[in-house]
Protein backbone atom coordinates (compact mmCIF):
# COMPACT_ATOMS: atom_id res chain seq x y z
CA UNK A 1 0.00 0.00 0.00
CA UNK A 2 1.42 3.37 -1.09
CA UNK A 3 -0.14 6.57 0.21
CA UNK A 4 -0.38 9.38 -2.34
CA UNK A 5 0.57 11.79 0.44
CA UNK A 6 4.01 10.19 0.58
CA UNK A 7 4.41 11.03 -3.11
CA UNK A 8 3.55 14.71 -2.52
CA UNK A 9 0.19 14.49 -4.30
CA UNK A 10 -3.16 15.96 -3.22
CA UNK A 11 -6.74 14.78 -3.70
CA UNK A 12 -9.43 16.87 -5.40
CA UNK A 13 -11.53 17.93 -2.41
CA UNK A 14 -9.96 21.29 -1.66
CA UNK A 15 -9.14 22.21 -5.24
CA UNK A 16 -12.75 21.60 -6.32
CA UNK A 17 -14.18 23.66 -3.46
CA UNK A 18 -11.93 26.58 -4.39
CA UNK A 19 -12.77 26.23 -8.08
CA UNK A 20 -16.54 26.35 -7.48
CA UNK A 21 -16.21 29.40 -5.25
CA UNK A 22 -13.76 31.06 -7.64
CA UNK A 23 -15.67 30.47 -10.87
CA UNK A 24 -12.98 28.52 -12.70
CA UNK A 25 -12.28 24.88 -13.60
CA UNK A 26 -9.33 22.58 -12.86
CA UNK A 27 -7.58 21.19 -15.94
CA UNK A 28 -7.60 17.38 -16.12
CA UNK A 29 -5.00 16.42 -18.71
CA UNK A 30 -4.52 12.79 -19.77
CA UNK A 31 -0.99 11.57 -20.28
CA UNK A 32 0.56 8.45 -21.77
CA UNK A 33 4.26 9.25 -21.97
CA UNK A 34 7.09 11.31 -20.50
CA UNK A 35 6.77 14.19 -22.96
CA UNK A 36 3.11 14.74 -22.14
CA UNK A 37 3.87 14.66 -18.42
CA UNK A 38 6.77 17.12 -18.78
CA UNK A 39 4.58 19.49 -20.79
CA UNK A 40 1.70 19.33 -18.29
CA UNK A 41 3.95 20.04 -15.30
CA UNK A 42 5.86 22.82 -17.06
CA UNK A 43 2.62 24.56 -18.11
CA UNK A 44 1.06 24.15 -14.65
CA UNK A 45 4.17 25.30 -12.78
CA UNK A 46 4.66 28.35 -14.99
CA UNK A 47 1.02 29.38 -14.63
CA UNK A 48 0.67 28.25 -10.98
CA UNK A 49 -2.43 26.24 -11.84
CA UNK A 50 -3.66 23.24 -9.85
CA UNK A 51 -3.71 20.25 -12.16
CA UNK A 52 -5.08 16.73 -12.41
CA UNK A 53 -2.87 14.15 -14.11
CA UNK A 54 -5.27 11.68 -15.66
CA UNK A 55 -4.41 8.09 -16.45
CA UNK A 56 -6.89 5.89 -18.27
CA UNK A 57 -6.98 2.15 -17.73
CA UNK A 58 -5.35 1.76 -21.15
CA UNK A 59 -2.61 4.28 -20.36
CA UNK A 60 -1.93 2.52 -17.07
CA UNK A 61 -1.39 -0.76 -18.91
CA UNK A 62 0.75 1.01 -21.51
CA UNK A 63 3.02 2.82 -19.03
CA UNK A 64 3.13 0.22 -16.19
CA UNK A 65 1.61 1.06 -12.82
CA UNK A 66 4.91 0.99 -10.90
CA UNK A 67 6.56 3.40 -13.32
CA UNK A 68 3.48 5.63 -13.11
CA UNK A 69 3.83 5.92 -9.35
CA UNK A 70 7.41 7.12 -9.65
CA UNK A 71 6.56 9.38 -12.59
CA UNK A 72 3.94 11.08 -10.42
CA UNK A 73 6.41 11.49 -7.59
CA UNK A 74 8.96 12.82 -10.08
CA UNK A 75 6.39 15.24 -11.45
CA UNK A 76 5.97 16.80 -8.01
CA UNK A 77 9.74 17.19 -7.63
CA UNK A 78 10.06 18.58 -11.16
CA UNK A 79 7.38 21.17 -10.36
CA UNK A 80 9.38 22.27 -7.32
CA UNK A 81 12.52 22.52 -9.49
CA UNK A 82 10.59 24.87 -11.73
CA UNK A 83 9.90 27.15 -8.77
CA UNK A 84 6.43 25.92 -7.77
CA UNK A 85 6.96 25.74 -4.03
CA UNK A 86 3.70 23.98 -3.12
CA UNK A 87 2.53 22.02 -6.17
CA UNK A 88 -1.15 21.04 -6.24
CA UNK A 89 -1.00 17.91 -8.35
CA UNK A 90 -3.56 15.12 -8.30
CA UNK A 91 -3.05 11.68 -9.88
CA UNK A 92 -6.43 10.45 -11.10
CA UNK A 93 -7.70 7.23 -12.65
CA UNK A 94 -9.89 8.11 -15.65
CA UNK A 95 -12.78 5.75 -16.46
CA UNK A 96 -12.07 2.93 -14.05
CA UNK A 97 -14.61 0.26 -14.93
CA UNK A 98 -14.30 -2.21 -12.05
CA UNK A 99 -13.87 -2.12 -8.29
CA UNK A 100 -10.62 -4.08 -8.69
CA UNK A 101 -9.03 -1.48 -11.01
CA UNK A 102 -10.02 1.36 -8.68
CA UNK A 103 -8.73 -0.50 -5.60
CA UNK A 104 -5.43 -1.22 -7.32
CA UNK A 105 -4.98 2.48 -8.14
CA UNK A 106 -5.78 3.51 -4.56
CA UNK A 107 -3.24 0.96 -3.33
CA UNK A 108 -0.60 2.20 -5.79
CA UNK A 109 -0.70 5.86 -4.78
CA UNK A 110 -3.43 7.49 -6.86
CA UNK A 111 -5.06 10.39 -4.99
CA UNK A 112 -8.34 10.25 -6.93
CA UNK A 113 -10.20 7.58 -8.90
CA UNK A 114 -13.15 7.53 -11.23
CA UNK A 115 -15.54 4.63 -11.24
CA UNK A 116 -17.54 4.69 -14.45
CA UNK A 117 -20.67 2.63 -14.05
CA UNK A 118 -22.64 4.78 -16.49
CA UNK A 119 -23.27 1.88 -18.88
CA UNK A 120 -24.86 -0.17 -16.09
CA UNK A 121 -28.49 -0.08 -14.96
CA UNK A 122 -29.05 2.76 -12.47
CA UNK A 123 -29.13 0.64 -9.29
CA UNK A 124 -26.04 -1.32 -10.34
CA UNK A 125 -24.18 1.94 -11.01
CA UNK A 126 -25.10 3.09 -7.49
CA UNK A 127 -23.98 -0.18 -5.88
CA UNK A 128 -20.62 -0.25 -7.70
CA UNK A 129 -19.91 3.43 -7.06
CA UNK A 130 -20.78 3.09 -3.36
CA UNK A 131 -18.40 0.13 -3.01
CA UNK A 132 -15.52 2.12 -4.54
CA UNK A 133 -16.32 5.17 -2.39
CA UNK A 134 -16.31 3.13 0.81
CA UNK A 135 -12.88 1.69 0.00
CA UNK A 136 -11.26 4.88 -1.32
CA UNK A 137 -12.47 7.11 1.50
CA UNK A 138 -10.64 4.92 4.03
CA UNK A 139 -7.44 6.35 2.53
CA UNK A 140 -8.74 9.90 1.88
CA UNK A 141 -8.83 9.23 -1.87
CA UNK A 142 -11.58 11.15 -3.66
CA UNK A 143 -14.01 9.45 -6.05
CA UNK A 144 -15.60 10.68 -9.27
CA UNK A 145 -18.69 8.90 -10.57
CA UNK A 146 -20.63 9.19 -13.83
CA UNK A 147 -24.32 9.50 -14.56
CA UNK A 148 -25.44 9.69 -18.17
CA UNK A 149 -23.56 8.36 -21.22
CA UNK A 150 -21.14 10.21 -23.50
CA UNK A 151 -20.85 9.20 -27.13
CA UNK A 152 -17.51 8.65 -28.84
CA UNK A 153 -14.38 6.58 -28.32
CA UNK A 154 -11.65 6.95 -25.70
CA UNK A 155 -9.38 3.94 -25.14
CA UNK A 156 -11.73 1.18 -23.92
CA UNK A 157 -14.70 3.54 -23.47
CA UNK A 158 -17.06 3.45 -26.45
CA UNK A 159 -20.65 4.50 -26.99
CA UNK A 160 -22.58 5.11 -30.21
CA UNK A 161 -25.10 7.49 -28.68
CA UNK A 162 -25.08 9.93 -25.79
CA UNK A 163 -27.77 9.99 -23.13
CA UNK A 164 -28.08 13.20 -21.18
CA UNK A 165 -27.87 12.99 -17.42
CA UNK A 166 -31.34 13.10 -15.87
CA UNK A 167 -31.45 15.98 -13.35
CA UNK A 168 -34.14 14.19 -11.34
CA UNK A 169 -31.67 11.37 -10.53
CA UNK A 170 -28.66 13.36 -9.33
CA UNK A 171 -29.68 13.98 -5.70
CA UNK A 172 -30.51 10.33 -5.11
CA UNK A 173 -27.33 9.18 -6.85
CA UNK A 174 -24.95 11.55 -5.07
CA UNK A 175 -26.56 10.92 -1.67
CA UNK A 176 -26.63 7.14 -1.88
CA UNK A 177 -23.14 6.72 -3.35
CA UNK A 178 -21.26 9.36 -1.34
CA UNK A 179 -19.21 10.28 -4.43
CA UNK A 180 -17.11 13.46 -4.29
CA UNK A 181 -17.80 14.66 -7.85
CA UNK A 182 -20.11 13.74 -10.68
CA UNK A 183 -19.34 13.48 -14.39
CA UNK A 184 -22.43 14.39 -16.40
CA UNK A 185 -23.52 14.20 -20.03
CA UNK A 186 -24.69 17.46 -21.62
CA UNK A 187 -23.46 16.94 -25.18
CA UNK A 188 -19.69 16.62 -24.92
CA UNK A 189 -18.19 13.54 -26.53
CA UNK A 190 -14.99 11.48 -26.46
CA UNK A 191 -12.36 11.51 -29.20
CA UNK A 192 -11.46 13.79 -32.13
CA UNK A 193 -14.69 13.08 -34.03
CA UNK A 194 -17.16 14.29 -31.43
CA UNK A 195 -20.04 14.84 -33.84
CA UNK A 196 -21.14 13.31 -37.11
CA UNK A 197 -21.36 15.77 -40.02
CA UNK A 198 -25.15 15.44 -40.05
CA UNK A 199 -25.27 16.67 -36.44
CA UNK A 200 -23.43 19.86 -37.40
CA UNK A 201 -23.87 22.85 -39.67
CA UNK A 202 -21.11 24.11 -41.97
CA UNK A 203 -19.55 27.55 -41.79
CA UNK A 204 -20.29 29.06 -45.24
CA UNK A 205 -16.99 30.98 -45.18
CA UNK A 206 -14.61 28.14 -44.28
CA UNK A 207 -16.62 24.99 -44.96
CA UNK A 208 -15.67 23.75 -41.48
CA UNK A 209 -18.16 21.87 -39.32
CA UNK A 210 -19.90 23.81 -36.55
CA UNK A 211 -21.01 21.49 -33.73
CA UNK A 212 -24.35 21.72 -31.89
CA UNK A 213 -24.33 23.69 -28.60
CA UNK A 214 -24.04 22.00 -25.23
CA UNK A 215 -27.24 21.44 -23.23
CA UNK A 216 -26.73 24.18 -20.63
CA UNK A 217 -30.37 23.80 -19.60
CA UNK A 218 -29.53 20.30 -18.34
CA UNK A 219 -26.46 21.66 -16.50
CA UNK A 220 -28.55 24.42 -14.92
CA UNK A 221 -31.15 21.90 -13.75
CA UNK A 222 -28.42 19.70 -12.22
CA UNK A 223 -26.85 22.71 -10.46
CA UNK A 224 -30.26 23.60 -9.06
CA UNK A 225 -30.67 20.08 -7.67
CA UNK A 226 -27.10 19.87 -6.30
CA UNK A 227 -26.00 23.42 -5.46
CA UNK A 228 -22.27 23.66 -4.87
CA UNK A 229 -21.60 20.03 -5.81
CA UNK A 230 -18.52 19.43 -8.01
CA UNK A 231 -19.51 18.67 -11.61
CA UNK A 232 -17.14 17.20 -14.22
CA UNK A 233 -17.18 17.44 -18.02
CA UNK A 234 -15.57 14.63 -20.00
CA UNK A 235 -14.87 14.72 -23.74
CA UNK A 236 -14.08 18.44 -23.71
CA UNK A 237 -11.30 18.76 -26.24
CA UNK A 238 -11.82 21.53 -28.79
CA UNK A 239 -9.96 19.72 -31.61
CA UNK A 240 -8.02 22.83 -32.75
CA UNK A 241 -8.33 23.08 -36.50
CA UNK A 242 -4.76 24.36 -36.90
CA UNK A 243 -3.49 20.99 -35.65
CA UNK A 244 -5.93 19.07 -37.83
CA UNK A 245 -4.77 21.14 -40.83
CA UNK A 246 -1.07 20.49 -40.07
CA UNK A 247 -1.77 16.76 -39.77
CA UNK A 248 -3.77 16.70 -43.02
CA UNK A 249 -1.16 18.68 -44.98
CA UNK A 250 1.70 16.53 -43.68
CA UNK A 251 0.48 13.11 -44.70
CA UNK A 252 -2.38 12.61 -42.24
CA UNK A 253 -6.02 11.91 -42.91
CA UNK A 254 -8.50 13.40 -40.44
CA UNK A 255 -11.53 14.62 -42.37
CA UNK A 256 -14.32 16.32 -40.42
CA UNK A 257 -12.61 16.15 -37.02
CA UNK A 258 -14.51 18.53 -34.75
CA UNK A 259 -14.62 19.36 -31.03
CA UNK A 260 -16.28 21.53 -28.39
CA UNK A 261 -15.96 25.30 -29.05
CA UNK A 262 -13.83 26.97 -26.39
CA UNK A 263 -16.40 29.69 -25.67
CA UNK A 264 -18.79 26.98 -24.46
CA UNK A 265 -16.11 25.54 -22.18
CA UNK A 266 -15.40 29.01 -20.77
CA UNK A 267 -19.08 29.32 -19.92
CA UNK A 268 -19.08 25.89 -18.25
CA UNK A 269 -15.93 26.72 -16.25
CA UNK A 270 -17.68 29.68 -14.64
CA UNK A 271 -20.44 27.40 -13.32
CA UNK A 272 -20.34 24.42 -10.93
CA UNK A 273 -18.25 22.57 -13.53
CA UNK A 274 -14.95 22.47 -11.66
CA UNK A 275 -13.07 19.82 -13.68
CA UNK A 276 -12.78 19.74 -17.45
CA UNK A 277 -11.10 16.77 -19.16
CA UNK A 278 -8.83 17.36 -22.14
CA UNK A 279 -7.08 14.51 -23.94
CA UNK A 280 -7.50 14.55 -27.73
CA UNK A 281 -6.18 18.12 -28.09
CA UNK A 282 -2.75 17.15 -26.74
CA UNK A 283 -2.68 14.05 -28.95
CA UNK A 284 -3.35 16.29 -31.94
CA UNK A 285 -0.65 18.79 -30.90
CA UNK A 286 1.85 15.95 -30.46
CA UNK A 287 0.97 14.29 -33.77
CA UNK A 288 0.96 17.58 -35.72
CA UNK A 289 4.46 18.47 -34.49
CA UNK A 290 5.85 14.99 -35.19
CA UNK A 291 4.35 14.81 -38.69
CA UNK A 292 5.76 18.25 -39.51
CA UNK A 293 9.28 17.16 -38.55
CA UNK A 294 9.00 13.91 -40.52
CA UNK A 295 7.91 15.75 -43.67
CA UNK A 296 10.36 18.65 -43.39
CA UNK A 297 13.29 16.51 -42.22
CA UNK A 298 12.71 13.03 -43.66
CA UNK A 299 16.17 11.87 -42.63
CA UNK A 300 15.57 12.56 -38.94
CA UNK A 301 15.60 9.49 -36.69
CA UNK A 302 16.52 10.88 -33.26
CA UNK A 303 13.32 10.73 -31.15
CA UNK A 304 14.44 13.81 -29.22
CA UNK A 305 14.34 15.83 -32.43
CA UNK A 306 10.65 15.13 -33.02
CA UNK A 307 9.40 14.45 -29.49
CA UNK A 308 11.05 17.69 -28.32
CA UNK A 309 9.02 19.93 -30.68
CA UNK A 310 5.93 17.88 -29.81
CA UNK A 311 6.54 18.54 -26.10
CA UNK A 312 6.92 22.28 -26.77
CA UNK A 313 3.67 22.35 -28.75
CA UNK A 314 1.79 20.56 -25.98
CA UNK A 315 3.19 22.96 -23.36
CA UNK A 316 1.86 25.87 -25.41
CA UNK A 317 -1.53 24.16 -25.73
CA UNK A 318 -1.80 23.41 -22.00
CA UNK A 319 -0.92 27.00 -21.05
CA UNK A 320 -3.56 28.28 -23.46
CA UNK A 321 -6.21 26.02 -21.93
CA UNK A 322 -5.25 27.00 -18.37
CA UNK A 323 -5.20 30.76 -19.00
CA UNK A 324 -7.66 31.37 -21.83
CA UNK A 325 -10.29 28.66 -21.29
CA UNK A 326 -10.38 27.36 -17.70
CA UNK A 327 -9.15 30.40 -15.78
CA UNK A 328 -7.15 28.32 -13.30
CA UNK A 329 -3.88 30.26 -13.61
CA UNK A 330 -2.59 31.79 -10.38
CA UNK A 331 -4.90 29.64 -8.24
CA UNK A 332 -2.13 27.48 -6.71
CA UNK A 333 0.60 29.91 -5.73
Amino acid sequence: MVSYKELGLVNTREMFAKAINGGYAIPAFNFNNMEQLQAIIKASAETKSPVILQVSKGARNYANQTLLRYMAQGAVEYAKELGWEHPQICLHLDHGDTFEVCKSCVDFGFSSVMIDGSSLPYEENIALTKKVVEYAHQYDVTVEAELGVLAGVEDDVQAEESHYTKPEEVIDFATRTGCDSLAISIGTSHGAYKFKPEQCTRDPQTGKLVPPPLAFDVLDAIMEKLPGFPIVLHGSSSVPQEYVDIINTHGGKMPDAVGIPEEQLRKAAKSAVCKINIDSDSRLAFTAAVRKVFVEKPGEFDPRKYCGPARDEMTKLYKHKIIEVLGSDGKAE
